[in-house]
């Protein structure tokens, strides 16, 4: 149980859906906090800016006389008991407002708080920092962050003491962001939990949307695990709605097509195999047998006998060049099932052909043949093979045709990419079954007679072998009762 148990989480862990949700779930957890960031940042500039602003404007509102010395005092003409009535009658500090600091700098760097005891201590920049704010035209726009002697941020803006032309001093306001603080606090608190909320309902919405999205990928393991060596029929839908899963899909059609035929191939040749060596064994075992019974004839006392020894000689020697022609015959196949390596040239057929009449018509006898050939016809290929071919066509023909009446007919001709070779007899045909198999190897359509003349069912084999690996193509056609056909189908030169 605790083995399936682990082999489940690993499973869910490793699951395409569960990693997909993760993803997201991780992707959308990132966006949100980065919203959170600038949330926050953005939304601090705008409230600090915005109390900045009106901190201004109550800069603004207080009253002149309460803040600017009278000038005359400034310009030192009033006298001594008037400045020192002055002084004494100045208002003193007038702020009450708890969070708030305000203060008065002079023109030399005098500081002056004006809060009073229930108000914050306003901070307080250097002489240098103030003299430098006095100069700067800027000074209206925008605010500083401070942090006063009790170690509390405070959020201060300045405005100057007097018109712009004869300033005597700055006022300096601060607030406490403490406030803001726990507003932006509060805010990001608001928007972790609504993220959290949407996350959830995030999660449960995508849950039964990936289930179902995921439903084609599904299918198609079910599919692969009913496919196997021996059930390669199997397809995939393609067209289920998604684009990737459906040029999956396709790939994996295609792919199985291919296996099928190769499999199908594979099982066409492991039948041909047996069959070829099944057949060949009982054709090498027949010569073998013959001259095993030969030799023990002659070694029971015939080797004494002049004529049963030449007898037997010729016997085992006729045997023997069987047997011999047989071993070239699947040598030849041999090499031929293999790339073949071919000494192609440019040949002219009709001359080759003609070159060849003289040892047709000794093979005729006194069979009649007729030769029609179009002159000038030139192939790529090479001419002892494509004498083997015509031989070989040409001696079937001879061993179907009665030596009296039969007729052979050698014709060549040539279209525009083609040149055909056709050698036609009018022996007893072949049936339907016949021409199915008739270039299968070792196959005889007529066993006694094509026995008794040594053919092994090779040459058609050998001959179709040869032709396919010129580029060319030959069939075969027959009526029983009116004889039958062959031709040879080859590439022009400079064709191919």
């Amino acid at each position: 149980m605790k083995a399936g148990g682990k082999s489940r989480r690993k499973y869910a862990l490793r699951s395409l859906r569960s990693q997909l949700l993760a993803r997201t779930l991780l992707i959308l957890a990132l966006l949100l906090v980065l919203i959170g960031f600038l949330q926050y940042f953005l939304m601090k500039d705008f409230l600090y800016r915005s109390r900045a602003e009106a901190m201004d404007t109550q800069l603004n509102s207080i009253p002149a006389d309460l803040l600017i010395k009278d000038s005359q005092e400034q310009s030192g003409v009033t006298a001594p008991q008037e400045q020192t009535n002055r002084r004494n009658n100045r208002p003193g500090p007038f702020l009450f407002w708890p969070d708030m600091s305000l203060a008065s700098i002079d023109t030399d760097g005098t500081f002056q708080s004006l809060s009073n005891e229930n108000g914050l201590k306003p901070p307080r920049l250097t002489t240098e920092q103030y003299h430098a704010m006095q100069q700067s035209k800027r000074m209206r726009h925008g605010y500083q962050l401070i942090t006063d002697a009790q170690g509390k941020e405070q959020l201060v803006v300045f405005r100057p003491l007097g018109p712009p032309d004869r300033s005597s001093g700055l006022l300096q306001m601060g607030v406490s962001t403490t406030s803001m603080q726990e507003q932006l606090i509060n805010q990001l608190r608001t928007f972790i939990l609504l993220s959290l909320i949407a996350l959830a309902i995030g999660l449960a919405l995508m849950l039964p949307v990936l289930r179902r999205t995921l439903v084609p990928l599904s299918r198609m393991v079910e599919a692969v695990k009913r496919i196997d060596a021996g059930n390669l029929a199997e397809r995939f839908d393609a067209e289920q709605g998604q684009y990737e899963v459906d040029r999956l899909a396709v790939s994996f059609n295609g792919m199985l097509e291919r296996l099928e035929h190769s499999f199908a191939a594979e099982r066409e040749l492991q039948m041909q195999m047996r069959r070829f060596i099944a057949d060949a064994s009982h054709e090498l075992r027949t010569p073998l047998t013959s001259i095993h019974g030969f030799l023990e004839v002659l070694l029971r006392g015939a080797a004494s006998n002049p004529k049963q020894l030449l007898s037997a000689l010729e016997s085992m020697y006729g045997e023997s060049k069987r047997m011999n022609k047989l071993v070239s015959d699947l040598l030849l196949l041999a090499k031929l099932d293999r790339t073949p390596e071919l000494k192609l040239e440019d040949i002219s057929l009709d001359a080759l052909l003609l070159e060849m009449k003289p040892q047709l018509l000794m093979l005729a006898g006194t069979r009649k043949v007729v030769f029609d050939m179009t002159a000038g016809i030139r192939v790529l290929a090479e001419g002892d093979k494509i004498k083997q071919v015509v031989l070989n066509l040409f001696h079937n023909a001879v061993q179907h045709t009665d030596m009296e009446i039969g007729v052979i007919q050698v014709n060549l001709s040539a279209g525009k990419k083609l040149v055909d070779i056709q050698i036609r007899d009018n022996g007893p045909g072949m049936s339907k079954e016949q021409l199915e198999r008739i270039f299968e190897r070792f196959y005889r359509g007529d066993e006694s007679r094509t026995r008794s003349s040594g053919g092994a069912g090779l040459g058609l084999a050998i001959t179709q072998s040869i032709v396919e690996a010129h580029g060319g193509n030959i069939t075969a056609e027959s009526t029983p009762g009116t004889g039958s056909v062959f031709k040879v189908t080859l590439p022009l030169a400079g064709t191919v």
